[in-house]
């Protein structure tokens, strides 16, 4: 009996040791940058070496928001000077004081980037549609100069011009429903170098082969709570399909033939303050042209 009380205390000393860490520490102290070259089909040589800076799920308004971590990784973002930043959805989590407050603190974390002149593009997710905060953040993010993105493209300025400029795409969240993808890529030049951005990565099987060589997506938080060993043991209770491309490279099989995506873990919370396993995220990647 008392080796069972020891062992039975240890492991509750274990399990809020491990909590504390969850709630304090990882999620509040520890910000991965992921870096990395990533051969760009098409790219010019003149755009040969363009950084891009990706972050997303800042999530404000969830309770007790990690407002900390992303000014930090909005600091950090600006510190790295990319060529271009990429916002990957799910701005605000809940309506609650209100949805302006909710965006003005959006706005405030995300001034360095606005006053930094770094060229910003923005998808929808998930939740800014479920609190109904669509045209605020949209009319907000337009008039700081930051491009949104609802199955459309843009031009990235200093890569070129018309088929040889690099491309951004982006498609609409897949709740509510707002995925276009023929829309989206409708409006590249055929051949034109593209970064496909998107906040569900469940809609990458979607894209034909060849049309997104570099996808980011968002959304996972990397499963949030993701125990070593235990894949399906995912605090969000990720979709088969999610749990799949919840956490970096996809496979090469996922998805169609010469299309590749990553999957950012993200900065913020859904539902509980806690993140193990699952550290919160600010992706670097420098294009290269192909050969």
């Amino acid at each position: 009996m008392t080796w069972l009380l020891r062992t039975a205390a240890a492991l509750g000393v274990l399990l809020v040791l491990l909590l504390l860490y969850g709630v304090l520490v990882e999620p509040r102290l520890l910000l991965d940058e992921e870096r990395a070259q990533v051969s760009l089909p098409q790219l010019t040589e003149d755009a040969d070496g363009t950084l891009v800076g990706m972050i997303s799920d800042p999530q404000i308004g969830m309770w007790w928001a990690n407002e900390g971590m992303v000014a930090r990784a909005v600091e950090e973002l600006v510190e790295a000077e990319p060529d271009l930043a990429l916002l990957g959805g799910d701005y605000v989590y809940s309506e609650a004081p209100g949805i302006p407050e909710q965006v003005e603190t959006v706005m405030e974390l995300l001034q360095p980037l606005v006053d930094s002149g770094i060229p910003t593009y923005a998808v929808l997710g998930n939740h800014d549609y479920a609190v109904g905060a669509v045209e605020e953040l949209v009319a907000a993010f337009e008039e700081a100069g930051i491009t949104v993105l609802r199955n459309e493209a843009a031009a990235v300025p200093g890569t070129g011009e018309g088929a040889e400029a690099l491309h951004v795409v982006g498609l609409g969240a897949a709740w509510p429903g707002e995925v276009d993808v023929d829309a989206a890529l409708a409006e590249v030049p055929d051949g034109a170098p593209r970064v496909v951005l998107m906040h569900n990565p469940t809609v990458f099987p979607e894209l034909p082969a060849g049309t997104a060589p570099l996808a980011l997506a968002g959304h996972t938080h990397c499963g949030q709570v993701a125990l070593p060993g235990t894949p399906r043991w995912s605090y969000l209770g990720l979709t088969d399909e999610e749990e799949v491309v919840a956490d970096g490279w996809a496979p090469e099989e996922y998805g169609a033939d010469g299309n590749r995506m990553f999957v950012s873990c993200g900065l913020g919370f859904s539902t509980v303050p806690v993140r193990i396993n699952a550290v919160p995220q600010l992706v670097l990647f420098e294009l290269r042209a192909d050969g």
